[in-house]
């Protein structure tokens, strides 16, 4: 158990009572879950991003007195709390809109919530195995280099493992704040890591009566050093500003691969682009068209591409592709270039398992409607895959849930001048998760350079800056148009060139230098 000294005696009793429900109690889950769900209001749209430091420091400070297998469970429960405010938007998708009932709704999106809480837990279990198998005492090293350090490892290993599930890593809640200035450097599980390192730091603080202004100081210099991180440009302007519009069509998601429907859609997509030919870039949302191409190059495509020429403007849009020798059909983008004749297409190389595939489909397809949804077959693009070129520039293509992965994005990088995002929020309704997702896109500005311009069925859509500030947006659940400039820019910043590489070595330097310390230290004892 880590020392307690510097505490008067009051302090002390309270501690220990804390500590006696921490160790043994039912109130210590209790407190953890509370913890989690105030961790969910860090992000969008609420963002009270200071909760991103008080309720971590809350979880670190439950696993100071505690075995490895409590800590897991006060890590789970932890989760459990983040994750059912954080991801609640997951049973509107499967209760509305897959057309489950609210049963198995309910038990589909406790069963996904407590498999996000299990990373927690290991994370508690491994931190506090790692301090007692090396009997580290000394609560500086255990709340400033232990606690921060796992936390980084356990999000970035959640990122990937099993295709990986990056979203609400802590990092994302400071896209508006000054630690925003790290992304460029060490992307979001870089800015994720500081983020536990201050509230371990704060928690330190608070724990050693002397040492809280050298303590307080070294999380001022974090901050600090992230806001003149911010007044670099990593990246170099590259030609004038580009016109684009966004086209948000808000099209029902109940009746999206209805061909009674496609009519309607279809009409409304090219009215809104007609009145905006003016634009250099006219861009569509992920499956915004929901016939396969070869279906629609006649009577849509062709007659598009001569509009499209007759305005000099180009477009990308979202449709469905089907390769018509092996009957394998894709999540695609399409790019119409008004100086060629060549289309061009974007194979979406990261599917979400159950929207767009089904995991072990043999077993699962006929159990529950939600299996069974329409279009849940798609096959993975290729990893490595051409860049978009329109309106002049190369595009760095992402759909959807795409747009989460920055390690992935980083591959179009740094040919790619532009990022474009094209989405379909509309499975999850007026939740949190389109405004999360907002916060994941001006990450991905910032980890790059660029400015992004994300494109969606029903909101939000906006125009963001290279330093992910947001340009324009749209409201939600209304046919709109976001219109603005956007800068194409050339130069990669070290994020596009390293990757998660640093930060990787930062963890393993930190573990190893506790873990050789505390040998060496045992063994000339």
């Amino acid at each position: 158990m880590p020392e307690t000294n510097n505490l008067n005696a009051t302090e002390s009793n309270n501690l220990l009572k804390i500590q006696s429900w921490m160790v043994s109690s039912w109130l210590g889950y209790f407190i953890v879950f509370i913890a989690g769900a105030l961790l969910a209001l860090a992000f969008s749209p609420v963002d009270f991003y200071f909760l991103s430091i008080l309720s971590p420091a809350v979880l670190f400070y439950s696993f100071l007195f505690v075995t490895p297998r409590r800590a897991a469970w006060l890590g789970w429960w932890f989760g459990l709390g983040f994750f059912t405010i954080g991801v609640s938007w997951g049973f509107v998708a499967i209760y509305v809109f897959g057309l489950s009932s609210i049963f198995v709704s309910a038990i589909l999106t406790f069963i996904g919530i407590s498999l996000m809480a299990a990373y927690l837990a290991l994370q508690g279990y491994l931190s506090v195995f790692f301090i007692r198998k090396f009997n580290i005492t000394n609560r500086a090293v255990i709340l400033i280099v232990v606690f921060p350090l796992f936390w980084a490892l356990l999000e970035w290993f959640r990122g990937w493992f099993l295709t990986g599930f990056p979203w609400l890593s802590l990092g994302y809640s400071q896209t508006n704040s000054v630690l925003s200035g790290y992304a460029a450097v060490l992307g979001v599980y870089g800015i994720s890591w500081l983020v536990a390192l201050s509230a371990g730091l704060v928690l330190f603080a608070l724990l050693q009566s002397n040492k809280k202004i050298i303590v307080l100081f070294t999380v001022v210099s974090i901050w600090i050093g992230g806001f003149l991180l911010l007044q670099v440009d990593w990246t170099e302007i590259k030609g004038k500003p580009l016109k684009v519009s966004l086209i948000q069509g808000n099209v029902e998601q109940r009746n999206k691969w209805d061909p009674d429907h496609f009519e309607k859609r279809k009409q409304r997509y090219l009215s809104l682009t007609r009145k905006h030919w003016d634009s250099d870039l006219i861009l569509w949302p992920e499956n915004s068209l929901t016939i396969f191409h070869h279906q629609l190059e006649e009577s849509i495509f062709i007659p598009l591409a001569k509009e499209a020429k007759k305005h000099n403007s180009d477009i990308i849009l979202g449709l469905p592709y089907m390769d018509q020798e092996t009957d394998e059909y894709f999540s695609s983008l399409m790019a119409i270039n008004h100086t060629s004749n060549k289309e061009q297409f974007y194979h979406k190389n990261h599917l979400v398992p159950f929207g767009e595939y089904v995991p072990l489909a043999s077993l699962l397809r006929g159990l529950i409607t939600f299996f069974d949804l329409p279009m849940s077959g798609f096959t993975p693009g290729k990893y490595e895959q051409k860049l978009l070129i329109a309106a002049g520039q190369k595009i760095a293509p992402t759909i959807c849930y795409e747009d989460a992965f920055g390690e992935d994005l980083i591959r179009f990088l740094p040919e790619a001048t532009l990022i474009l995002n094209a989405s379909n929020n509309a499975w999850y309704g007026d939740s949190f998760a389109p405004h999360q997702h907002v916060q994941i896109s001006q990450m991905r500005a910032l980890e790059t350079g660029r400015d992004l311009m994300r494109v969606t069925t029903n909101g939000v859509s906006a125009l963001i800056d290279h330093k992910g500030k947001i340009i324009s947006h749209s409201p939600q659940f209304k046919a709109y148009v976001v219109t603005g400039l956007v800068q194409p820019r050339k130069g990669a910043t070290p994020y596009v060139r390293f990757g998660n590489y640093p930060l990787i070595f930062i963890i393993v330097l930190g573990l190893s230098g506790v873990l050789l310390y505390y040998k060496y230290k045992k063994i000339y004892r």
